[in-house]
């Protein structure tokens, strides 16, 4: 039975060529968008997914309050760590300190690059589950041992064996490899960790953390740990979440709360507003996961607007096939056969077309992502897509069609209905409403990231590069590699900063002003800079002056943003004495020399935060930053730069950022999302025509000899488009003012995550609107005047 189902189904689509082409292709773009992004979706809710315990595994996270506003984040004290171990030891399988992923330069023999890692304590490559291909578990037992991934033992030794050998890190430190650990894939934390050192190597080297051992105010450290198998996150974290003001008195005034954060949040959840967690990407999973149920709607929509539409020429077949015996059941079964037989092609082309457009996504979206042709989940999954999709597409136009009378069919006078033409009516505004929300929501989202762009950036981040500096080799040769650079002819001039210029990387507090209002508890962003830094990148100086070589008290003269003097509530602070008040890192007091205009150096979306600039007196920088002579090409000038320092470098390899590109990066995410929903918001637009393309197709066809008629009546080609094209663009217009509120109401609710954010105008519903019916129009008129065309002789010719 179901064989001649499906045969017949079979001939109808042979029959109906051109209709059967418009629901294939349909369906397929729909069913493809829809394949894409649940490959999509995987790979984002699947992440670290690599680790077998991450379901016991978390960061332990802090929130302190500042004036009010509760901030979050994985930074920690170093006395936690013991605090944890000697109080709360039972709670934990492992406690891990670890550093922050950081660039280092390592070399052996002749070979030297660039590579990323962390220091951990012994535990941590257990607690991660890493892989051992050679060497041993216990890896980091010894203080100048590393583990290094197969990836960078490939690069280094390539077939050689790697354990034993000895590594230069820095061009300081000897490292011998006691183990090689398999990759950690993309789609997890830690798959840029390259490398693991003994945490004990990088206290005992770096002064700075052996004075924080017991200083529970330094929060520059993080930490991971595995809960107790009998244990939950809530419970540890409701155990642990008063420790750091149960330990020290004068962290109280902050509130710190410490809690963990489960593993399978860090990716998805972790954002937190006034210190309550409150989502991440998972919003734009939902938001993708949105996208393509509708757009599979809007291609399940066509499939039943054409099936109906059509009723009138399948009405003898069931009225015959009702008259010789057949039951309504067994034409449903049929119908639901053809629409079977039709999805099941529409799945194998949308198949196709994900290959083909899945290397291209990658690149989009910055994945890795691989179609699953070896997982029987998926095929799985894939039949109950299929099946599904066959239901949702079938079951209105089976039960539809199989309702015809057969004895009205069979006399000649059967009519589809005064009301029969609603639903299709309905389906079609659906459809468009869909578009056109789709429509408004993508121009939003590309116009909030043009005026995030358009905001000032408070400095000239063209033909600037930024040299990372993580070596000894460049303490004490600033001021000698200034000249050979701007000796050179390719640099106009050079700085050093601690901090990259389009990021914060330190936090500090603890500073005392005159007029400091009682109690308050200041947080500022704090970089140490150069003489030359202010020059170099082209801060604008608003009040006072930039450093000077000239000013010897300059060593101890700070710059502050226009943020810093609101947030101090200070009129005239040029001049003005700060005083650190930290006795454990006592630093002289120092004085306001300048205010600069706001650079933005976090995220873009949000206000500038509050910020110092202090002369660096003890060579505590990160980067060299250069402005390129703008009168060369920036490839001569690279070349230039890259040649002077190998001169001076020769056994440290020469990386370099241009700071436009990285400030471009800030905007990676959202670019991201407008592009994807660009892309499938303009499929949606194409499906959606595509059924209005055989609507209108199909209703030109019923009304050929109404159309000869009328023309040979005197009716002018607009008369007959205006006739076919009228009813389609008032639904067009229907579905634009219910799209409007909607989108509206969403892209309103979206836009506030975003303290800096474009303000909803009424032309851009103009334009979206305006947009959708110009669509419309071209799509209904191609086949309207084609019909309008034609010689009404042929229409009107007995057939």
């Amino acid at each position: 039975m179901f064989k001649n189902y499906l045969k017949i189904a079979w001939r109808n689509l042979l029959k109906n060529k051109g209709y059967s082409l418009i629901n294939i292709g349909g369906l397929a773009l729909g069913m493809a968008v829809t394949l894409i992004i649940g490959l999509w979706m995987h790979d984002e809710l699947t992440y670290n997914s690599y680790f077998k315990n991450k379901d016991k595994i978390a960061q332990v996270f802090q929130s302190q309050t500042f004036n009010g506003n509760v901030g979050t984040g994985p930074a920690i004290p170093l006395p936690l760590e013991p605090a944890l171990r000697e109080n709360y030891g039972d709670n934990f399988e492992h406690i891990v300190m670890c550093s922050w992923t950081q660039s280092s330069y390592v070399k052996y023999k002749e070979n030297s690059i660039s590579r990323t890692g962390n220091y951990m304590q012994p535990n941590g490559p257990e607690l991660l589950g890493l892989e051992i291909i050679k060497g041993v578990k216990n890896g980091l037992d010894e203080i100048n041992s590393i583990m290094i991934s197969e990836s960078m033992a490939d690069a280094f030794f390539g077939v050689e064996n790697p354990i034993g050998k000895v590594l230069k890190i820095s061009n300081q430190y000897d490292m011998m490899v006691t183990a090689v650990y398999k990759d950690i894939p993309y789609s997890n934390s830690f798959n840029d960790t390259d490398f693991i050192m003994p945490w004990e190597h990088y206290v005992s080297n770096q002064e700075w953390i052996q004075n924080s051992l017991d200083n529970w105010q330094n929060n520059s450290f993080q930490m991971f740990v595995q809960i107790a198998g009998n244990t939950s996150f809530e419970s540890v974290t409701n155990a642990i979440i008063d420790i750091k003001k149960n330990s020290d008195e004068e962290v109280v005034e902050f509130n710190p709360r410490i809690f963990l954060l489960p593993m399978e949040d860090w990716y998805l959840k972790s954002n937190f507003d006034q210190g309550v967690q409150s989502g991440g990407r998972i919003k734009y999973v939902w938001l993708f996961g949105i996208i393509g149920a509708f757009v599979l709607i809007l291609a399940c929509i066509n499939f039943m607007n054409l099936s109906t539409a059509r009723s009138e020429k399948r009405a003898k077949e069931v009225g015959i096939r009702k008259s010789i015996g057949s039951q309504k059941g067994q034409l449903i079964n049929q119908f639901l056969s053809e629409s079977f037989l039709v999805v099941l092609f529409a799945y194998l082309i949308g198949i196709a077309i994900v290959l083909l457009s899945l290397n291209g996504f990658n690149d989009l979206a910055r994945k890795e992502i691989t179609f699953p042709w070896n997982s029987g989940t998926f095929w799985m999954i894939s039949l109950a897509f299929i099946l599904f999709t066959a239901l949702l597409a079938g079951s209105y136009p089976a039960l539809y069609l199989s309702s015809f009378k057969p004895v009205d069919v069979l006399k000649g006078t059967f009519k589809s209905g005064k009301y029969a033409g609603l639903p299709r009516k309905i389906l079609v505004v659906v459809q468009f409403t869909v578009s056109v929300a789709f429509i408004i929501g993508t121009f939003i989202v590309m116009q909030q990231i043009n005026h995030a762009k358009n905001r000032p950036v408070g400095y000239d981040k063209e033909g600037l590069i930024q040299i990372p500096t993580f070596a000894q080799d460049f303490e004490g040769k600033t001021e000698l590699m200034r000249n050979e650079f701007k000796n050179s002819g390719a640099v106009v001039e050079m700085a050093t900063s601690s901090s990259p210029t389009t990021r914060i990387w330190s936090n500090r507090s603890g500073f005392t002003w005159e007029g400091k209002p009682e109690g308050f508890q200041e947080d500022l962003a704090w970089t140490e800079v150069s003489v030359d830094y202010a020059k170099t990148i082209g801060l604008k100086i608003l009040e006072g002056r930039d450093f000077s070589r000239e000013f010897a008290t300059d060593s101890v003269g700070i710059l502050i943003n226009e943020s810093a003097k609101k947030y101090m509530g200070v009129q005239n602070p040029v001049g003005m004495l700060i005083r650190d008040t930290d006795e454990e890192d006592p630093a002289p007091t120092m004085k306001i020399i300048g205010v600069i205009e706001d650079v933005i150096a976090q995220s873009p979306y949000e206000p500038v935060k509050q910020a110092f600039y202090v002369y660096d007196r003890y060579d505590n920088f990160s980067y060299y930053t250069l402005r390129l002579n703008p009168n060369q090409s920036a490839s001569q000038n690279i070349a230039i730069v890259e040649r002077v320092f190998k001169e001076n470098f020769p056994d440290i390899p020469f990386e370099y950022d241009f700071v436009d590109e990285e400030y471009g990066e800030k905007f990676a995410a959202e670019e991201r999302v407008g592009s994807l929903a660009g892309i499938f918001t303009a499929l949606a637009i194409l499906i959606s025509c595509l059924g209005l393309f055989g609507l209108t197709s199909f209703v030109a066809e019923q009304r050929t000899k109404e159309i000869g008629v009328r023309k040979v009546l005197g009716a002018t080609v607009f008369n007959v488009w205006n006739m076919l094209s009228k009813d389609f663009l008032k639904l067009v217009v229907i579905s634009c003012f219910i799209a409007v509120p909607i989108a509206y109401y969403v892209m309103n609710g979206w836009l506030q995550e975003y303290p800096y954010r474009v303000i909803l105008k009424w032309w851009i519903f103009a334009i979206a609107m305006l947009g959708a019916f110009g669509i419309t129009v071209l799509t209904v008129s191609f086949q309207a005047i084609r019909a309008a065309k034609q010689n009404p002789v042929k229409s009107l010719r007995t057939e």
